[in-house]
């Protein structure tokens, strides 16, 4: 039997930082040396970040991507590594380099191209066409990329054939709810269907509106998870196995499967790896139990390290948020908090005439239990001034939605002004049921930098506070805010359900038609009331003007607007 020590390095880059990526990469390599790992496995596109979008169109930045690709080479003394980067050659391939003892041994080039949802990856690169084995002191394993390894019948299955008892995968896998599972069921299906162990190591951290939530595994040839990476954190995994060291011998069972799956003008490639292992006793690993976050708490700690990245990524230190004593707003300070620290975080109340006296005892008792400065603007005397100057073009029309829209614009110039001021970033406070059927304000409530809950629909929005304050064991989203009835408080009385069906129903019907892309007919069938999905569904069509307008927001569901679900703008198309 021989025996290997591998380390999945699951880090978080940050997309064109080609000097920090590095530096990272080299500092885990070095982590991996030090405890004696033989083989040491970054994520996809780690020397660039994920995804690099059209910084792949410029052929600079490919060059500086090889060049820092050689720079990890040059530091890969007595330990292979195998990480990815961008390869170039008559157009550019997602790969990854195969490198030991200062040698770019291979380099693999990802066969399988995503362009579905948030992957455009036929965009920019071309697929490779061959299939490496690699050998490393008798044990001979594959690597692949992501979507290789999501194919039957494809990458993996062609390298176990071909003598792999070991699959490498490197995977840049955005999270949405749910996606830990279906990656869990798909890797225990694939090592069953290769008779080879697996290792998945997955990227984290936030990238614009994507979130990577590590949970980087390790699969053996039964199907059985037998390691996991933390979610949302930073880790090095390290795992010792054995395999059998003895010569692949195909059985011709195997070589007519292999000429079978092997597509005509691709080829398998044997390549063996020269190196030695550290020889001598290796440092004992510490054993741990891995548990995944479930549900409501795996959503949370999606959006705290999407607010966080987004954040810090993009040069800004401290956020401001429109606090209104409503479940939105405190849902997102309370994030923010727990994603930045509470000095980082500032709260503007701003009332007008229509602002309750609750909503301010609950703004300001929750501000208090979070830490946090909130200061109290008051709008009336500016939304006055704006009455006054449109009297006369408006003499006569009765006040509408015209004059509502005026307090929303008044507080996100407010917020701006201390944006621009201070440099904070606003963080918007918007739900995904609102920005689904347009019930919100452009250069109002939609003005901002960040939307931390545009991809939350309001009835999880509820869960996940009741969740953190379940977490905290007390109410430190204030009792009140939880149980009141949602309002805009914009005129007299108002209340959501006066525009709006309940959130419970609304959410069903947009679950349907926007995740599931269920027809106005099938949500009916459903058992859905005919003409309130005749409502939403138009809603949801004439605000696309709005989503395109509306600043980016964490993905935490399996199709989110902007990447994942793309309509046109100007349409007359109605299926209702």
């Amino acid at each position: 039997m021989k025996k290997l020590r591998i380390a999945l390095a699951q880090i978080n880059p940050t997309v064109g930082d080609l000097t920090g990526n590095v530096r990272k990469i080299k500092s885990y390599i070095t982590k991996a040396r030090r405890v004696s790992s033989d083989i040491v496995v970054f994520p996809e596109l780690a020397v660039t970040g994920y995804p690099p979008e059209d910084l792949l169109l410029k052929h600079q930045f490919v060059q500086d991507n090889i060049d820092a690709m050689h720079e990890i080479r040059d530091a890969a003394e007595n330990i292979v590594v195998i990480t990815g980067f961008v390869d170039r050659d008559h157009g550019i391939y997602n790969a990854a380099a195969v490198i030991s003892d200062r040698t770019l041994i291979d380099v693999y080039r990802k066969r399988h191209l995503p362009n579905y949802g948030v992957f455009d990856e036929y965009r920019y690169f071309r697929a490779g066409k061959r299939f490496p084995v690699y050998q490393l002191e008798g044990v001979n394993f594959g690597v692949n990329i992501c979507e290789d390894i999501w194919r039957e019948n494809g990458p993996s299955k062609i390298q176990a054939l071909s003598g792999a008892n070991i699959i490498i995968n490197i995977n840049a896998s955005p999270y949405h709810m749910g996606k830990m599972s279906i990656r869990e069921e798909l890797l225990s299906a694939r090592a069953r269907e290769c008779g080879a162990m697996i290792f998945y190591v997955n990227t984290v951290g936030g990238q614009d509106e994507l979130v990577f939530d590590g949970g980087s595994l390790i699969v053996n040839e039964k199907g059985l998870i037998t390691g996991m990476g933390r979610q949302f954190r930073e880790e090095l995994i390290i795992t010792d196995i054995e395999v059998s060291g003895k010569s692949y011998m195909p059985s011709r069972k195997d070589k007519a499967e292999l000429k079978r799956l092997l597509p005509k003008g691709e080829f398998v490639e044997k390549k063996a790896i020269p190196f030695r292992s550290v020889k001598g006793k290796k440092p004992v690993l510490k054993q741990k139990n891995t548990r995944k976050v479930h549900d409501t708490g795996e959503i949370y700690e999606a959006l705290i390290l999407g607010t966080k990245d987004y954040v810090r990524k993009n040069g800004f230190e401290h956020v401001v948020i429109g606090m209104s004593g409503g479940i939105d707003s405190a849902l997102v300070a309370t994030i923010a908090v727990d994603a930045l620290g509470k000095e980082k975080v500032h709260g503007l109340f701003m009332p007008s005439r229509y602002t309750s006296r609750e909503s301010y005892e609950d703004a300001f008792a929750h501000a208090k239990n979070l830490g946090i400065k909130i200061l109290s603007i008051p709008i009336d005397s500016v939304f006055k001034e704006y009455l006054r100057i449109f009297s006369s073009p408006f003499r006569g029309m009765r006040p509408d939605i015209t004059e509502e829209n005026l307090q929303a614009r008044i507080r996100g110039n407010i917020l701006m002004a201390f944006s621009n001021k201070f440099g904070w970033l606003v963080l918007t406070t918007g739900n995904k049921s609102e920005m689904s059927v347009g019930y919100a304000t452009l250069y109002g409530d939609m003005a901002g930098g960040f939307a931390v809950i545009k991809d939350v629909p309001k009835t999880l929005v509820y869960e996940l506070c009741l969740w953190r304050n379940r977490k905290e064991g007390r109410g430190l989203i204030p009792d009140r805010i939880l149980m009141k009835e949602p309002t805009a408080e914009l005129k007299p009385d108002q209340r959501d359900t006066d525009t709006l069906p309940p959130y419970p129903a609304l959410d069903s019907i947009l679950k349907a038609y926007v995740e599931e892309d269920r027809s106005f007919i099938e949500i009916v069938a459903a058992g859905n009331d005919l003409e309130r999905v005749r409502k939403v569904i138009r809603m949801v069509d004439h605000a696309e003007y709005k989503r395109r307008q509306a600043p980016p927001g964490i993905k935490i569901t399996p199709r989110a607007f902007g990447k994942d679900r793309r309509f046109p703008i100007t349409n007359r198309y109605k299926s209702y």
